[in-house]
């Protein structure tokens, strides 16, 4: 089941006799704007987990909301161990969203950006943040090219494009490391702005 709220989204999966806890800590201003950083916490709880990793959470959790009020960069708080554990957490959580089988009306777009915003809106999903990564590199590929203030939409036909996303973005969640992600996040402080805080309802899995 899943629950939001504006400047928090809490999501709570049952899955194998085990509760899994995914949350992220949204500060109202990265919420307005996608180019701020925002303080995002991700925990897990688990019947199997060990003291020694519950405490280690119970620390990281401390920090993170330490940070929310200091203001400081989130990655100085975060050790790579942390990040890699969130970035699993992320990958898993990412894994059971289903892509869409049946597909919408055609979307007009003007940039891939656009495109993956609409493709959110209408799907009620978020995408990868490889996904979302990617986008914003092929927006960077048009410029200054001659038809770079064209349209997307009248160069790429609008089910093409939207079905090459979800082809990538089937890509990046069933076969992206969490080491890689990982790697990636603890290399950019701002990685926040491209994880969308978007929570789906999600079936109950026997994955």
């Amino acid at each position: 089941m899943a629950s939001v709220a504006s400047e928090k989204g809490e999501l709570e999966l049952e899955r194998k006799g085990q509760q899994w806890r995914l949350c992220f800590w949204i500060s109202a201003s990265a919420a307005m704007e996608r180019a701020a950083p925002f303080a995002e916490q991700v925990d897990i709880s688990s019947g199997d987990s060990s003291s020694s990793d519950a405490d280690d959470r119970k620390t990281e959790n401390k920090q993170l909301k330490n940070n929310i009020t200091t203001g400081q960069p989130v990655n100085e708080l975060i050790s790579e161990d942390s990040m890699i554990r969130r970035a699993r957490m992320y990958q898993e959580y990412m894994q059971l969203v289903p892509i869409p089988t049946h597909r919408g009306s055609i979307i007009p777009f003007t940039s891939w950006a656009g495109l993956a915003a609409s493709i959110k809106q209408l799907y009620g999903q978020p995408l990868h943040y490889l996904t979302n990564v990617h986008m914003k590199q092929w927006d960077q590929m048009r410029f200054g090219t001659n038809d770079d203030d064209v349209p997307l939409d009248t160069i790429i036909h609008p089910s093409k494009a939207e079905a090459s996303i979800w082809l990538i973005e089937e890509v990046h969640r069933r076969a992206s490391s969490h080491h890689y992600i990982a790697q990636l996040w603890l290399a950019d402080p701002m990685y926040h702005a491209y994880v969308d805080p978007i929570f789906p309802k999600l079936q109950n899995s026997s994955k």
